[in-house]
Formats: structure tokens, C-alpha cells, sequence
């Protein structure tokens, strides 16, 4: 088994990866090491013990000073009794006190992985996971804090939870409960994060840890545009190809909180898990609260090891459902085509010209119910306007269906428009304080989910609307943040827990999604990228990346988001040129060789394209098709950045990316111009992943290459005019 235990310590294996943790004096849980794959060698004699002035020692130290949890590396903090780093864990007891002292009681070992109760989390065969629980109480009442380990070999996983059980006759008062705590002996390292904005997410950001705490943080109710759950630590020089990483991944859509920091003693604390802004939940006898699960990896050798686990255990340890593998249709969404405007016969004459395309699914956008004419209106009335589709959605879906395409629709079910049935039927669904007018967002305000007969009323809206027509797709939507959090199904002291409870109760609706569709391809959004996260995943296998669809403002957005998630998770279409958002002109090509990065589809009039333009369309969706598994599930491999980074070569105003199958036998490279030049100078990439011994044919030319020459010396890209000129080469081993 992958977990072992010598002398009470741990030390938890993967293919590449070691994680240890010691029970040390007085039954502390010590962190002793993550990294690169030892033996079960106690990797506490690294410790340091010093008198430090105003670091405090416990009590059952004595007259020992050299021993403090405040310079000692912890695998969970708690605030209170000594340690003035950043706690996990802030809770008030009966008597008002706030110091909880966990020490280790027992473990548990088992095949397997642990299970989260209404909270998403890896998965897979029992063969392929190991579990560790370590069993924490406080010294003096019986409260138990449950660390949850699980192990995958395969993938360099390490996955992290935990749950506090209140065994007391008295009420516990939980203020703070992250999920994850990783203390390293170093604090020279980079933080890599992933910020933005509505239209513009995850740029990667790189900055020197200080002293002090830095990190980022989403206090909106879901993990936003402007901030992603998911950080990377990483030594100064680290590239794609070199460098230690550390990547923590937060497995939760709502608030939450990532922060390192560099201590006194030069050495790095990493936290994550749910914000304690405004996180308030009480536990009676008996009752416990879990925090959501965190992913951790490790690479010694740079970004594309640390990614490459990511993409491979989300995609295939995380997603679900029968497109976690099946190939999804290539789409198109009427939204940028049409906006509200339309009727069936113009949506008809649209998808009669997409089926001819080769293009596969239909997919209906907002405007479609109620009366919802533009966005001030409509949201929560969810059955069809009969003056825009006169036909109805059951006959609507079915000639759909008779040009041999799928069909799919748009929902926010989270939210209610004022002018609306359901909000003058019932005001008090919504999240607001009682007497004060609100804050609309959108011209729109957020139902109250975590109230059950709300998320109920909604359901049986959709289910109606499901169950009348042929639908095989939801493009499920969330159009604006949470504020003035209230709900009138909690008392005033337990108002701390809604934006939790919220949170389990869009994960509530999803799974009966889930339950009741099986076959349903469930596509998440808000408002693009706002909740693209490894919660989401668990329910959608394909999040919309961004309501930005200009092509080199994906370079970007896509380029931060494979960081950290698989290619099969980003939603990416062909739009308009000029683009929608940007008003930018950019080649077709360019535009497909983007979207290829992702699930791929269109989101505009065909009957606006040339014919010209949609014989390209027709030799785009013939060659997704066939680079389909390829672009999947192969390898992928960042080769030059958009914003000037390369891993090799002279590649500046270059974005070039890789694919390679898993026997090295196949490969696909696209490449973006970024910049247009007169007299412009050669640009070479040089290839990564391939067999060094393997002789390489170039599809298109006939051309051959050793791996070898491919990856030390590239390929030459052509010249080419224009804006965004986009260039694919595929490469397959030549056959003797």
C-alpha cells in the first residue's frame, strides 16, 4: 500500500512523490516533508529547536523553550494556544474561549478513497487510492478534528479534508475551517496565481513570496472571475521543463481563501479552504461540519509535470458522467448569432445550415421563456414563450432532432428577475435583508438555495420543461454575485451559514441533475468563467471559459486556465470577426486553431458566413473530429506563452501549444501569431513529449524528422501575413 507507518510517522507515496507526517512530543502532528519520492526515513531530523524570543511553549514542555509550535512545522494549525502563523481552525466553546488544542489519538488505514458527504471530491477504484484518517482531539473537551489523506499513485495526488465532530454536551461555535495546511522549510519561492475579471479571467500572475502573508480570495458567493482556487508555489527559476512546484487546488464554488506566507523564520506556511468572512456555523452534540476537499501535487521538474497530473486526475478522477469519455458534440449556440431577437424559423434556417456544416448540436441561449425580451426580466418563469418559439419547445427540439442534430438549452435557475411570476409569487425566496431594497446585479437578485422548497420549486420548473422535450444539453448559467446574504429559513444567530449552505444546495440540485439525466451533457457558466473550478467539474464536465470569444483574448484566458484544468474542461467557440466584445478582426483559421483547445464549437449566424468561410468550417469540424482523442486525452504541452514566455526558441509574438498521444506515435501543433510585422523574421518552436529514436512524418508535407531533431532544433513556422495568422501541423511516426 502506498500509505506506511514506522515509529508514528507516515509517509504517504506516489509514483514520484512522497508526503510525511510525524506524531511528535506530547502528540503534536508534525509536517515532516513533501517532494520527490524518499524512503520511510523520519524526515523530522531536519528540525530546528531554538529558544526563539515570543515564540510560546506548551505546558507540557516544562522548562524545555526550545520546543514551540510557533517555528515547528504543523499539519494543521489552531488558533489560540501558540502558534502565530495562519491557523486553519478558530472556534468558540461553551465558555467563550477560543483555544482548542488537537493532538493525535488514533489513525485509520484503508483501501480506497475517503468519501465527503454532499461535497464533490475524487474518486476511482479502490485499487487505485489509499486512505489515511488521523484522529485529533482537544486536550481537554471532546472534540474531534478528522484529517482525511487520499493517495493516488498513478497521478502524484494527494488530496486533503477534514471534519470537526463536536462529542460535548455544549454548543461549539465554528468561526474558521480551512482544509489544507502545507508548511515548507524555505520561504524562497514564487506564488503563481490566477486573477481577472468578468470577460478577461485567469491571467497567470508570478511574484516573490515576502514576508508577511500574500494570496488571493473570493468573498462573491462563488470563486469568481477575479480570483481562481487554485495557486502554485514554485522555486525562483522554475519553468515548464525545471523547478519544484507545489499546486493546491480547492475542490468548492463559493468563498474561498488561498494564502501563504513567509514566517519569522524563513520558512512557508500555504493554506486554503472556505473564507471565514462572515462563516459562522454551530454545532450541537453530535452534529459536525467537513470542509471541502483540497487537490495537492507535486513536480520536480517544472509546470508541465505539475499540469499534466492536474489534467489527467481531473478528467479522469473528478468529472463524471457518461461524457467524462464520450465524445461531446461540436456545438452551436445562437446567442452571439441572435441575442434575444429571434423566432423558430430563424433559429430553424440556422440549424438547417449548421447541420449541413457537419456541425452537431443546436443549442438554444437566453431568451427562450417567460417574458424575456432582454435581461430585466423573465428569470424564474421557466416555460417556453410561445410568441418567439410559436411552435413549442417539444416540436422545436424535434426538428431539431430530424436534421440530425442534438439539442440543448439555456438555464440560470439560480436566479429570479423582479419582474417575474415567481418573485411576485414569492419575494421571500430571494437572498435579502428584510426592509432594506437590495442590490440588484444583472437587473436581477439570487434565489435563496440554500433553502430546500426554493431549489424544489425550480426543479419542478426545469423538470417540466425536460421531461416535454427532447433535450440533450443545459448550459446551466449564473449571471451575477451574492450580496445582502440572508435567508429567511435560518434564525438570525445561524445567518454565518447561508453562503455555505448555498453552495451545498446548487451541489444538491446538481446531483439530482445527475440522478434524473444521465445522459445529460450539463455545461456550467457564470457569466463565462466566474465559477471555473474543480467543485463545478465534479457535476459539468466542460465549463464556458469565458463570455470573451475573441481569439487572442483566449490565448490568454486559456493559457492561465490549463495551468490547472484539462483541455476537456474549457468551453471554447468560433464567433463573429469583428469579434462581439473586442470589436478585434482575426482570421477564421486562427479562431478554429483556439477553439480547438477546448470542447470547440460556433457561437454565431452561419447564414451571415461566406461560402468560402463555411467550407473552412466544414474542414475545421472534420479535422476536430479526427484530432478528437488526441486533443482529449493526449498530452498537452505549453510551448510559448501569449505573454512573451517560451519554453524554448524565438518565439515572441507566438502562442503555441502541443498535443502528444500517450504512445508518442501522434501529435498536433497549433500556433497563433500574435503580432503582425512587416518583413517579418523566421519563428522556430521546438516540440516537447515526443520519442527522441522515432522518425516524425509531417501529414501535410510529407516532410520527415527525427524526434530528436524536432525537439532540439523545432520546426520553422511560415511567414505569414495578416492578423493572427494561425498555423496546425499534425506529425505521425512514419510506418517502415
Amino acid at each position: 500500500m502506498s500509505i506506511s507507518v514506522k515509529n508514528q510517522t507516515f509517509t504517504l507515496s506516489t509514483n514520484r512523490t512522497a508526503y510525511q507526517m510525524k506524531v511528535g512530543a506530547y502528540n503534536f502532528l508534525f509536517h515532516t516533508y513533501y517532494g520527490k519520492k524518499i524512503d520511510e526515513t523520519d524526515m523530522s531530523y531536519l528540525f530546528s529547536y531554538q529558544d526563539v524570543g515570543f515564540s510560546g511553549n506548551p505546558y507540557d514542555a516544562g522548562k524545555d523553550r526550545t520546543f514551540s509550535i510557533d517555528t515547528l512545522p504543523l499539519e494543521y494549525s489552531s488558533f489560540g494556544i501558540g502558534d502565530f502563523r495562519g491557523d486553519c481552525i478558530q472556534a468558540e466553546l461553551a465558555d467563550g474561549s477560543s483555544s482548542i488544542d488537537f493532538r493525535y489519538r488514533s489513525h485509520k488505514i484503508y483501501a480506497g478513497k475517503y468519501g465527503l458527504t454532499d461535497l464533490p471530491a475524487m474518486y476511482g477504484e479502490e485499487s487505485e487510492w489509499a486512505t489515511l484518517e488521523m484522529h485529533l482531539f482537544d486536550i481537554k473537551e471532546e472534540i474531534e478534528l478528522i484529517l482525511y489523506y487520499g493517495v493516488m499513485e498513478k497521478w502524484d495526488i494527494i488530496t486533503r479534508a477534514c471534519r470537526l465532530v463536536n462529542h460535548t454536551d455544549n454548543t461549539v461555535k465554528l468561526h474558521r475551517m480551512l482544509s489544507a495546511c502545507l508548511d515548507l522549510p524555505s520561504g524562497n519561492y514564487d506564488m503563481v496565481t490566477f486573477y481577472g475579471r468578468h470577460a478577461r479571467e485567469r491571467n497567470m500572475e508570478r511574484a516573490r513570496l515576502h514576508h508577511g502573508i500574500q494570496g488571493m480570495e473570493s468573498i462573491r458567493g462563488a470563486s469568481s472571475h477575479q480570483y481562481n482556487p487554485f495557486v502554485i508555489l514554485c522555486e525562483p527559476h522554475a519553468d515548464e521543463e525545471k523547478g519544484e512546484c507545489y499546486g493546491m487546488s480547492f475542490v468548492y464554488s463559493g468563498n474561498f481563501l488561498a494564502q501563504a506566507e513567509v514566517t519569522q523564520r524563513n520558512t512557508s506556511r500555504l493554506v486554503m479552504g472556505i473564507h471565514p468572512t462572515r462563516f459562522l456555523f454551530t454545532l450541537e452534540k453530535g452534529e459536525s461540519f467537513t470542509a471541502p476537499e483540497v487537490i495537492l501535487t507535486y513536480s520536480a521538474k517544472g509546470f508541465h509535470r505539475l499540469s499534466s497530473n492536474y489534467h489527467k486526475a481531473v478528467r479522469n478522477n473528478l468529472c463524471r458522467g457518461k461524457y467524462k469519455t464520450a465524445r461531446r458534440p461540436v456545438l452551436i449556440n445562437n446567442w452571439e448569432g441572435t441575442y434575444f431577437d429571434f423566432t423558430d424559423s430563424l433559429l430553424l434556417q440556422i440549424a438547417e445550415e449548421s447541420a449541413k456544416l457537419g456541425i452537431e448540436m443546436f443549442v438554444l441561449d437566453d431568451g427562450w421563456f417567460g417574458k424575456r425580451n432582454d435581461d430585466f426580466s423573465g428569470l424564474g418563469d421557466w416555460y417556453v414563450n410561445e410568441s418567439k418559439l410559436k411552435c413549442g419547445l417539444k416540436a422545436f427540439s424535434e426538428k431539431i432532432h430530424d436534421l440530425g442534430m442534438q439539442f440543448g438549452i439555456w438555464f440560470e435557475p439560480e436566479m429570479v428577475s423582479e419582474d417575474s411570476d415567481l418573485f411576485r409569487t414569492h419575494p421571500d425566496y430571494v437572498l435579502n435583508v428584510p426592509g432594506r431594497p437590495g442590490c440588484r446585479g444583472r437587473y436581477q437578485f439570487v434565489l435563496d438555495f440554500s433553502r430546500k422548497e426554493v431549489r424544489d420549486l425550480v426543479y419542478e420548473q426545469m423538470r417540466k420543461i425536460l421531461d416535454g422535450a427532447r433535450i440533450d444539453y443545459i448550459k446551466w448559467d449564473m449571471n451575477r454575485h451574492l450580496t445582502n446574504v440572508w435567508s429567511a429559513g435560518l434564525p438570525a444567530e445561524r445567518q454565518g451559514e447561508v453562503y455555505h449552505r448555498y453552495v451545498l444546495g446548487l451541489y444538491e440540485f446538481l446531483e439530482r441533475l445527475h440522478r434524473d439525466y444521465p445522459d445529460l451533457l450539463l455545461e456550467g457558466c457564470c457569466g463565462g468563467g466566474g465559477r471555473f473550478d474543480a467543485g463545478m467539474l465534479y457535476y459539468t464536465p466542460q465549463i464556458w471559459c469565458s463570455d470573451n470569444t475573441d481569439a487572442r483574448e483566449r490565448l490568454f484566458i486559456q493559457y492561465g486556465t490549463s495551468f490547472g484544468y484539462p483541455v476537456s474542461a474549457v468551453g471554447s467557440h468560433v464567433s463573429a470577426s469583428p469579434n462581439h466584445q473586442t470589436g478585434r478582426e482575426c482570421s477564421l483559421a486562427a479562431r478554429g486553431a483556439v477553439a480547438m483547445a477546448g470542447t470547440f464549437g460556433y457561437e454565431l449566424n452561419v447564414n451571415q458566413m461566406t461560402e468560402e468561410e463555411k467550407e473552412t468550417v466544414k474542414k475545421q469540424i472534420t479535422d476536430y473530429k479526427r484530432f478528437y482523442d488526441l486533443i482529449q486525452d493526449g498530452e498537452y504541452y505549453r510551448l510559448s506563452g501569449p505573454y512573451g514566455n517560451t519554453a524554448s526558441g524565438d518565439t515572441e509574438g507566438v502562442c503555441a501549444w502541443e498535443f502528444v498521444s500517450e504512445d508518442r506515435t501522434r501529435a498536433l501543433l497549433f500556433a497563433v501569431l500574435t503580432e503582425s510585422q512587416g518583413n517579418p523574421v523566421q519563428k522556430v518552436i521546438k516540440l516537447r513529449g515526443l520519442n527522441p529514436e522515432s522518425v516524425y512524418t509531417r501529414v501535410d508535407s510529407k516532410e520527415f524528422y527525427t524526434g530528436t531533431a524536432l525537439m532540439n532544433g523545432g520546426i520553422l513556422l511560415p511567414c505569414a501575413g495578416g492578423y493572427c495568422p494561425a498555423v496546425c501541423m499534425e506529425f505521425t511516426v512514419r510506418k517502415e
